[in-house]
Formats: structure tokens, C-alpha cells, sequence
């Protein structure tokens, strides 16, 4: 694959360094990487006309802001690898922390050297306005707790010992918590949105309701239905193993990953 690769590659530079071992790694692997100074463009355009000019098929930026906002728009492939400087001093500059979110918006993936810029990066481009809403609310809720991030195990563990899955999302793609749920055997009450409708079939594989007071209903049901109970966790046990195998899933992702190889408008 012909890869551009742009970073800031002033001499003696962490940044310059890292650029050429990830270079490196990238030519081994059968690559071609045409790795470009961030600083040597002005804008968008000439990275265009690079893209054009060197039949690029997809790109890569170290760093967020410097290298990130150049590779926007372009309708190739690319991934982010953070800096430093774009987490520790860019992040605090409005309109530089706009921009960077938006190219992770667009972004295919992103690396992140240490799990504290990972999770610098992850809190900067969440709503902090909404996350004190919902903590304040979890206070004053009898009964409720927020519990923290978990291993996976861990977290497969408690949903166990639960009595139900409840989903409350307003938008979903493709919820990984009622899959998960489903495999584990644990009943699910979802909103009924596009994204819950799409994996649950009300009163088949799980139960889905659209306002507070058919929650409630569909709760009060469930608990005093044990037949119920048996028919939606074996259905939907069922479900997400005959259309949601991980290895299926492991096998279409391998193949996606190839295609990168081939043209950028396939």
C-alpha cells in the first residue's frame, strides 16, 4: 500500500525519531511510506495535490493537530498517532481542540503510547457538562450506583448475577452490552430505537419499550413471568450466536483490513 506518513521532523526530535521507527516498521511490513514534514504545507490543498500526485491509497499523522488536520477530506483512510504536545498544550486552545476532534471523528483509528494519554484524550472530547449531570443525578437516585470502568471478566461476572440488561441509550449503533448480555444469558429491556430494534425482537429476543411508564410495565412483567425470562434468554442466547459468531466477525474484519491494499474509492 502507498502510505503517506506526515509528522514534524525537525532534526533531533522525539517526534522525528518516532516518525522513522514507525517508518520503518511500515516499510518491513511490504509498504510503501512517503514520509512528509507536517510543516512543509500550508493547508489541505497541497496535500491534495500530493495525494494525486503520488496515487497515495491512505495516510497516517503523528500528531493530532499538526499532522491530523491536514489529512481531513480527502476521501482516503487514515489513522492518528498522538504527540504530546497536541494532548498536553494544543488540547487547552479552543479552536485547536475543535479541530482535533473532529479529525478523530474521521480518523480510523488512533495510538496513544500511554494508557494517560489515552485517557487524556478520551475526556477531553466527551460532553463534561453531561457526565456531571448524570453523576449528580446517580446521587440523589435511591438504589442506583455508577459503577466505574472494568475488565471485561469482571464486568461479564456482575452482569451474571444481574436480572436483566436495561439499555436506555437515545442512540445506538450496535450495542455491544445487549449482544453481550444475550450470550450470557440475562434478559434485555432496550429503548426502542433503530439501533436496539435492529438486535432485539420485542417479546422475542428481549423486550423493548419506548417511554418511562412501558418500562416500568415491561420490568414488572418480566419479574412476574418466569416463563417469559426462559423464552427471551434462550432466543436470544440463540440470536447472537447464529448472526453475531466472533469468528465471523474476526474473518470479515481480516478481509476489510486487505482491501486498505487496493484502491481508495473501493
Amino acid at each position: 500500500m502507498r502510505l503517506l506518513f506526515l509528522a514534524v521532523m525537525r532534526p533531533h526530535t522525539g517526534n522525528a525519531v518516532t516518525a522513522r521507527r514507525v517508518r520503518d516498521h511500515l516499510e518491513a511490513a511490504g509498504h510503501m511510506c512517503l514520509l512528509k514534514d507536517a510543516f512543509d504545507f500550508d493547508g489541505p490543498s497541497e496535500i491534495a495535490a500530493l495525494i494525486q500526485a503520488e496515487a497515495v491509497e491512505a495516510a497516517l499523522a503523528l500528531h493530532l493537530y499538526r499532522g491530523g488536520r491536514l489529512l481531513r477530506g480527502h476521501g482516503i483512510p487514515f489513522g492518528i498517532i498522538f504527540g504530546g504536545t497536541d494532548l498536553n498544550e494544543d488540547v487547552n486552545q479552543g479552536e485547536k481542540n475543535q479541530v482535533m476532534g473532529k479529525v478523530l471523528e474521521e480518523a480510523r483509528f488512533a495510538v496513544a503510547f500511554t494508557e494517560s494519554m489515552k485517557e487524556t484524550a478520551r475526556l477531553q472530547w466527551v460532553d463534561p457538562v453531561f457526565t456531571r449531570e448524570v453523576k449528580a443525578k446517580v446521587k440523589r437516585a435511591t438504589g442506583v450506583r455508577l459503577i466505574p470502568e472494568m475488565p471485561q471478566d469482571d464486568l461479564h461476572a456482575l452482569v451474571k448475577k444481574c436480572f436483566a440488561l436495561v439499555n436506555s441509550s437515545v442512540s445506538e449503533g450496535m450495542s455491544a452490552a445487549i449482544l453481550e448480555a444475550m450470550d450470557l444469558e440475562v434478559p434485555v429491556l432496550a429503548r426502542n430505537i433503530p439501533g436496539n430494534a435492529a438486535v432485539v425482537t420485542h417479546e422475542v429476543t428481549g423486550l423493548l419499550f419506548s417511554d418511562p411508564q412501558e418500562f416500568v410495565q415491561l420490568a414488572k412483567r418480566l419479574v412476574s413471568d418466569p416463563a417469559l425470562e426462559k423464552e427471551l434468554v434462550a432466543n436470544g442466547r440463540q440470536y447472537v450466536r447464529m448472526y453475531h459468531s466472533w469468528r465471523v466477525e474476526r474473518d470479515t474484519y481480516q478481509h476489510l483490513v486487505r482491501t486498505l491494499e487496493g484502491s481508495s474509492e473501493d
